[in-house]
């Protein structure tokens, strides 16, 4: 689906449509305002029908362009197909991005497409890898992703650790040869839905520099938890830094600024320019304390898994260099063993004593949102990403 009509006005970009020229800094808000107060939180209720989607879907860079999950999950596989990936890894790795763009982060979603695709065509990533598991123990065994794309190994550790879990209590999978790994919350919200309690740590290529120094050593070095949870699994994902690298390079993508304070640049002076930022530093969440955490998860991925630390790791963004060589540590419990059946229960309560909190929600609640308004309604894509995808693909789908 293409974009409304969009033109300049007097007040701002104009949407031009059934006839009728909104701008966005008038008429927009007088629609808003005039929306039922009781409704403004659901997603459409008191818009005009004709005017929803534009309204929706429009940023103050411009008209962003909509698909349905599964035109936009078919025209990444294409994408990464056309550029040197098997049929079976490229559909798995759509549908990681295209998972990740629903719930929103788009840092991990479709604007890693273009990355993604030039390190196929190089070899940087094995396009055609088939990942292997080799058993260690009872409740650990290795998955050797053949230094290609880190989704196909995950699908085949995540049940499996599962299955050790709930036979031993708990589990462990280290992942080795591997790449970036997309939104760590969702393989351990995979787990979750398994009956699981999950953690997962993985490294990255460096771009953290450790409080009091001005040289990157460590990676941004995700660190996810889930649990099972009535309704839908509780999931709290971050990076230890400021922000994700993903952002970073979304904003690249995308020809856009980044905000002030996000990160630094190769001199240590904070810079807009993502191009720049690349090149230079992000700062770790809570100074000392961030960078600690990023310590640790680099010990719990590189050093458990034999994988490359993030100081010796290429490049995620690049297409030239050699593979990244990350490693991924997934740890599964077996919630109903370990607590004696009274696991649920106090999730249930937990829940409780939240829900009584105005203005709190549960951490990751906000992605059930978002996925279920892009099922709903698609993908709001920027255009710049979306082109460049297309043109990846070989056409103008």
């Amino acid at each position: 689906m293409r974009p409304h009509a969009m033109e300049a006005g007097p007040s701002g970009p104009a949407i031009s449509f059934a006839g009728e020229a909104l701008t966005w800094g008038q008429s927009a808000c007088k629609h808003l305002e005039s929306r039922p107060k009781a409704s403004r939180t659901s997603p459409g209720a008191g818009w005009p029908a004709a005017i929803l989607d534009p309204l929706e879907r429009l940023t103050h860079e411009g008209v962003m362009e909509i698909l349905k999950t599964d035109e936009a999950q078919a025209l990444v596989a294409k994408a990464l197909e056309q550029s040197g990936t098997s049929a079976d890894v490229a559909e798995t790795v759509a549908n990681a991005l295209v998972r990740a763009e629903a719930d929103g982060h788009g840092g991990h979603g479709l604007s890693r497409v273009p990355s993604y695709a030039a390190q196929a065509r190089t070899g940087k990533v094995q396009g055609h890898a088939v990942p292997v598991l080799q058993d260690v123990k009872p409740g650990a065994f290795r998955v050797d992703a053949g230094l290609g794309f880190s989704y196909p190994a995950l699908r085949l550790a995540i049940p499996e650790l599962a299955a050790r879990a709930k036979a031993n209590g708990i589990a462990v999978a280290a992942i080795h040869r591997s790449h970036h790994f997309g939104v760590a919350g969702h393989h351990c919200e995979d787990l979750a839905d398994l009956g699981c309690a999950a953690f997962i740590y993985g490294n990255a290529p460096k771009a953290l520099a450790p409080a009091g120094a001005t040289k990157a050593i460590l990676g941004t070095n995700p660190i996810a938890f889930a649990a099972p949870m009535e309704g839908a699994p509780l999931v709290i994902d971050m990076a230890v830094t400021t922000v994700a690298r993903g952002k970073i390079n979304a904003a690249k993508e995308a020809g856009e600024a980044i905000p002030e304070g996000w990160a630094l640049g190769p001199d240590g002076q904070p810079t807009t320019d993502p191009e720049v930022a690349l090149k230079g530093t992000i700062a770790p969440m809570g100074g000392a304390k961030g960078a600690a955490l990023a310590l640790m998860v680099e010990v719990m991925s590189a050093c458990l898994a034999g994988a490359a630390f993030g100081t010796e790791a290429s490049s995620l963004f690049e297409g030239e260099g050699a593979p990244p060589n990350l490693g991924q540590v997934m740890i599964a419990v077996d919630v109903d063993a370990v607590s004696g059946g009274a696991f649920a229960g106090r999730m249930v309560d937990l829940a409780a004593i939240y829900a009584e909190l105005e203005g709190v929600r549960m951490p990751g609640s906000r992605r059930l949102e978002a996925r279920a308004r892009a099922e709903r309604e698609g993908l709001a894509i920027k255009p710049a990403i979306l082109s460049q995808i297309r043109d990846l693909a070989g056409g103008s789908q």
